[in-house]
């Protein structure tokens, strides 16, 4: 299994880091040491002092598909959820200035959560899905799949260009506005539509 990472697929957030829009989707990739297991906390890593919560919706891969036509996309993902991309944000910056990937700062032990995973068939339009997260019960992150630069299928289908994409393969589609810092004690909520699919503590 292996996390596929999408960056910069919406212009508020894009304009909130300062970065500049990309003219393809950004590709990058998290181990499957990323996912935080079930049922436990995450730890804000000593090698940070500024990690990010980006709360992005999560695809699940169906069946195995290379060179996929953006027509037929939808055939290869049955599950919808919400995840957090945790981001050591200080790390990536250092990284960013020197031209160097970034994945000390994205793809580091337990920096990817997925939620419960909810059939797609719940919304009449993969298009059209809301979501958001909450900290400490104070709203902090919203968003709807429209505003998606990239649409779902359509990344799917670039995404298989480059790899071949295996049942299980779990795809994080980008972040919306309001991304920002962690800290202990947190407790994080992310809901898809009026469902909860994920509650983590920090520590």
């Amino acid at each position: 299994m292996k996390i596929i990472c999408i960056g910069r697929n919406y212009h508020d957030h894009i304009s909130e880091l300062n970065n500049e829009t990309p003219q393809e989707p950004i590709l990058f990739l998290k181990p499957d040491t990323a996912l935080l297991p079930k049922e436990q906390v995450f730890a804000i890593p000593d090698f940070s002092n500024d990690i990010h919560y980006e709360a992005e919706i999560v695809v699940k891969i169906s069946k195995v598909g290379k060179y996929i036509e953006p027509k037929f996309a939808s055939k290869y993902y049955e599950w919808i959820t919400l995840g957090i991309d945790f981001t050591a944000r200080d790390i990536q910056t250092e990284l960013k200035a020197k031209g160097l990937p970034w994945e000390k700062a994205k793809a580091f032990d337990n920096s990817a959560v997925v939620g419960a995973f909810l059939p797609k068939e719940t919304w009449e339009s993969v298009d059209q899905i809301d979501f958001a997260m909450d900290i400490n019960q104070q709203r902090v992150q919203t968003g709807n799949t429209s505003q998606m630069i990239w649409k779902i299928d359509q990344i799917i289908a670039y995404a298989s260009r480059f790899f071949t994409l295996k049942t299980g393969d779990l795809i994080f589609t980008g972040t919306p506005v309001g991304v920002g810092k962690v800290h202990p004690e947190d407790l994080l909520e992310g809901y898809v539509g009026a469902e909860k699919v994920f509650t983590i503590q920090v520590k």
